[in-house]
C-alpha cells in the first residue's frame, strides 16, 4: 500500500485522538469530510488501521497491578508456539503479547487485582504449561506511555 502525505496526516491524527470526526480531521488535511471516509475506509479495509481502540485506565477498572512477562518455551516447535499463541490470545488478563527474539520468545504485558490474583493466574496459565521452560516477571510501577502510535511520515511518497 503505498501511503501519500494526507494519509499519513491522517494516521497521525486517528493514532492520536480515534474520536475525531471525519469533519475535524478533514479540516485539518484539508479534504472534505466524505474524502476522508473514503479514505478512512480504505485505510481500514486494507488493514493499515488494525483496529480503533481506548486506553483504558487499569485502577479504574480495578486491575491497578500490571506485570512485564518475559516467557521461554522449552522446545520452538511450530506447533507448540502457535499453541501459546493461541492460549495468549483467549486470556482476558494478557492485554498485549508479542512473540520475540533474545533470551525469552514471548513478552507478555498482564494487568491483576492484586498480587494474589497473579499468582493464581501465573499458576493456571503457565504453571500447568508443560512447555513452558521459564517466566520471568517484572511489576510495573508507572505506566509512563501507553499506546501504539507509529510513525508515519516516513513511509509515504513523495
Amino acid at each position: 500500500m503505498n501511503l501519500d502525505r494526507i494519509d499519513a496526516r491522517i494516521l497521525d491524527l486517528v493514532q492520536k485522538n480515534n474520536r475525531l470526526t471525519s469533519e475535524a480531521i478533514g479540516e485539518q488535511v484539508g479534504l472534505s469530510a466524505t474524502a476522508c471516509q473514503r479514505r478512512l475506509k480504505r485505510l481500514r479495509s486494507e488493514r493499515i488501521i488494525e483496529a480503533d481502540v481506548s486506553i483504558v485506565s487499569t485502577k479504574a477498572v480495578g486491575r491497578p497491578i500490571q506485570m512485564i512477562v518475559f516467557v521461554t518455551l522449552e522446545r520452538e516447535r511450530a506447533d507448540i508456539i502457535d499453541r501459546f499463541k493461541k492460549d495468549i490470545k483467549a486470556s482476558p488478563e494478557i492485554a498485549t503479547g508479542f512473540y520475540i527474539t533474545g533470551e525469552a520468545d514471548f513478552l507478555l504485558y498482564i494487568t491483576a487485582r492484586s498480587m494474589e490474583d497473579y499468582e493464581q493466574f501465573t499458576r493456571q496459565f503457565f504453571y500447568k504449561n508443560t512447555n513452558i521452560k521459564s517466566v520471568k516477571t517484572m511489576v510495573v510501577v508507572d505506566r509512563v506511555k501507553v499506546g501504539f502510535g507509529v510513525p508515519v511520515e516516513d513511509s509515504v511518497e513523495d
